[in-house]
């Protein structure tokens, strides 16, 4: 007799759940990104299930009576799991797995996830492996026999996953080690930040809500070939590419992972040099989804994350991307962003604005000159092309007049 084996991975279809606090419609947003985060890491979602309560409980998240009505809509859906809006406790988590009989998630397990199946460069998964190992430490109890549950599914892939059967001990051992890789990795990248900025070349970042169009941007104004897709947190990986604004001023444009609502402490952490790359940029370019009907929300937790990274008194430049999508641009504002410019970065709507306005930011940031340059010192001319603008170039007999934009670092 021949038995065949089906090592198909089983689609988990789950039931979100979230408790209103504030009786107000950001709940259910909340709940509409979850779905999305929940479909990105390859599930899919069968019901939603909302209490209103004043607090939530410490011991259950949901009041007891409501933890049994979710158990019966479980069965009812036929549900394999069920996923938090919010990041349960060990306790929490552990208490509704033994009442719920069933895969219980929350939001940071959904994106630790999703993360650790995008991660592709060695830092990416360093990274992603000891944010898992940190948040997974603590609740190892509480998840063995929830992810025991099914051969695959949420939580079970990246490099942590054979980390779950073994002790604490162990695991303290592993982020120690991974602590100090990423330690040596931040030095690596520290190197390149000194490298970029003694080149003296503006240096721009690109920061904004996942799935806002970072990435088709970086990718349409220099030939990145970084991946394209509509799904949260298509990439993780930074990606930094030289663009030519059109005086021809060179600037480096630096790509970084998307901020999302609730993002898990243990990610900012983990990410922490990668997401710094805004920290130690000149210019901060702010991607925002003007067709998203949350664009206003998804302004306010950029910025959250940007202050949690210490990156201020940054000038900022804010594309509204997407008008291709809309028919009248909404009145969203950026009150924080020094100038403004509507764009399409996927039909390339708006690149002179967005070239004009960076030459007009970059200037702001050097100092004005004129002055007559020795012609034994001609090479000085091809410096201040590169680092800087110039705007009048004549040979005379005493030498090369020049009117130009410098940087404050070069020294004429």
């Amino acid at each position: 007799m021949i038995f065949l084996i089906n090592n198909s991975e089983v689609t988990e279809k789950v039931i979100l759940f979230s408790v209103d606090l504030d009786n107000g419609e950001n709940v259910t947003s909340n709940l509409d990104e979850l779905e999305e985060l929940v479909k990105t890491a390859g599930a899919v979602c069968v019901g939603r299930m909302l209490q209103n309560k004043e607090h939530i409980d410490n011991a259950t998240y949901f009041g007891s009576g409501k933890v049994l009505e979710l158990r019966d809509y479980i069965l009812e859906c036929g549900a394999t799991g069920v996923v938090c809006d919010d990041e349960l406790s060990p306790m929490q988590l552990k208490n509704l797995e033994e009442l719920l009989d069933t895969k219980v998630m929350d939001r940071t397990m959904v994106i630790l996830d999703i993360f650790a199946n995008r991660a592709t460069t060695s830092e990416g998964k360093i990274q992603v492996e000891l944010a898992q190992l940190k948040y997974r430490s603590s609740r190892l109890i509480g998840m063995r026999n929830s992810l025991s549950r099914l051969g695959g599914g949420i939580g079970t892939r990246g490099p942590g996953e054979k980390k779950l059967e073994v002790d604490r001990r162990i695991i303290r051992d592993r982020i120690g080690q991974l602590n100090k890789e990423l330690e040596d990795v931040k030095q690596h990248r520290q190197v390149l930040r000194k490298q970029r900025q003694e080149g003296n070349l503006p240096i721009v970042s690109i920061v904004g809500y996942t799935n806002a169009g970072k990435s088709t941007l970086l990718n349409h104004l220099t030939n990145a070939g970084v991946l394209e897709e509509d799904k949260l947190f298509a990439t993780l990986d930074p990606t930094s590419r030289v663009f030519k604004l059109n005086n021809g001023q060179e600037i480096i444009i630096t790509d970084t992972v998307g901020f999302i609502r609730k993002l898990p402490h243990h990610l900012i952490n983990a990410f922490r040099s990668t997401l710094e790359e805004a920290k130690y940029a000149d210019i901060i370019l702010h991607v925002v989804d003007i067709s998203n009907p949350l664009a206003d929300i998804q302004i306010l937790a950029v910025y959250e994350t940007l202050n949690n990274l210490g990156v201020e008194d940054k000038p900022i430049l804010t594309a509204f991307n997407k008008i291709d999508k809309v028919e009248d641009i909404p009145t969203v504002k950026d009150l924080r962003a020094d100038k403004v410019v509507n764009i399409s970065a996927k039909k390339e709507i708006g690149f002179d604005a967005i070239s004009s306005s960076l030459e007009e930011i970059i200037n702001n940031q050097r100092r004005y000159i004129e002055t007559v340059i020795s012609y034994d010192k001609a090479g000085m001319i091809n410096k201040i092309r590169k680092c800087g603008t110039v705007l009048e170039e004549d040979y005379r007999e005493d030498g090369i007049f020049v009117r130009a934009y410098v940087d404050n670092t070069l020294n004429i």
